[in-house]
C-alpha cells in the first residue's frame, strides 16, 4: 500500500477526515474538513507524518519552521525525526516579552511545515514572517493540499511547495 493510501486510511481512522458543513479558516464553505488536530495528537499518525515529511526535506535544510497552533506539533515531530531544530512562528504581533514572532533559530535555511493548505493565506502569512526576518525558506510542505489555490499563490514566491496528500487523493476510493 502506498504512503498516500496509508496516510488517508490513518486520517480516516483517527476521525481527522470529517464530512458535513464546515467553514474553513479562509472563510470558504466546504462539505469536508480535515481536523489535523486529531491527527497531530495521535502518536501513530503524527509519527507517520514526520517520517513522510522527512523524505521531502532538502539536504541543506538547517531548521524546521511552523506557525502556532496547527503546525507546531508537526514541526516538533519532524525535529525529533530529523534531529534538526525548529522555530515556532507566533500569530500576530507580540506586545510582551521579547516582542518576537519567532521562537527558535532565526538564521539559515528552513523548511516551513503546515497542516492544511487551502487558499494559501496562512502559508503566506508564515512565509512573510520568515522572509521579513531574512530567513531563507527553501521549501513549504503541508500534510493536505485542498487544491484551492495555495500552490499557485506560493508559486509566485518561487519556493517549492509539496503536500503529503491532496484533496483529490483523499477522496479516492
Amino acid at each position: 500500500m502506498s504512503s498516500k493510501l496509508i496516510l488517508r486510511q490513518k486520517l480516516i481512522e483517527c476521525k481527522a477526515l470529517q464530512f458535513g458543513d464546515f467553514t474553513l479558516t479562509s472563510g470558504k464553505k466546504s462539505n469536508y474538513y480535515v481536523n489535523m488536530k486529531l491527527a497531530s495528537t495521535n502518536p501513530e499518525v503524527l509519527k507517520l507524518i514526520a517520517v513522510e515529511f522527512s523524505k521531502l526535506i532538502p539536504s541543506n535544510t538547517e531548521f524546521i519552521s511552523g506557525m502556532e497552533l496547527g503546525a507546531v506539533p508537526l514541526a516538533v515531530a519532524l525535529s525529533l525525526e530529523t534531529g534538526l531544530p525548529y522555530t515556532m512562528i507566533r500569530k500576530g504581533d507580540r506586545k510582551h516579552g521579547t516582542g518576537s514572532r519567532l521562537e527558535g533559530p532565526t538564521k539559515g535555511k528552513t523548511v516551513l511545515v503546515d497542516d492544511v493548505a487551502t487558499t494559501g493565506g496562512s502559508n503566506i502569512e508564515s512565509l512573510s514572517v520568515l522572509l521579513d526576518e531574512g530567513i531563507d525558506v527553501c521549501k513549504i510542505i503541508v500534510v493536505v493540499d485542498r487544491e484551492e489555490g495555495a500552490a499557485q499563490k506560493i508559486k509566485g514566491y518561487d519556493i517549492p511547495f509539496e503536500s503529503l496528500i491532496s484533496a483529490s487523493e483523499l477522496s479516492e476510493k
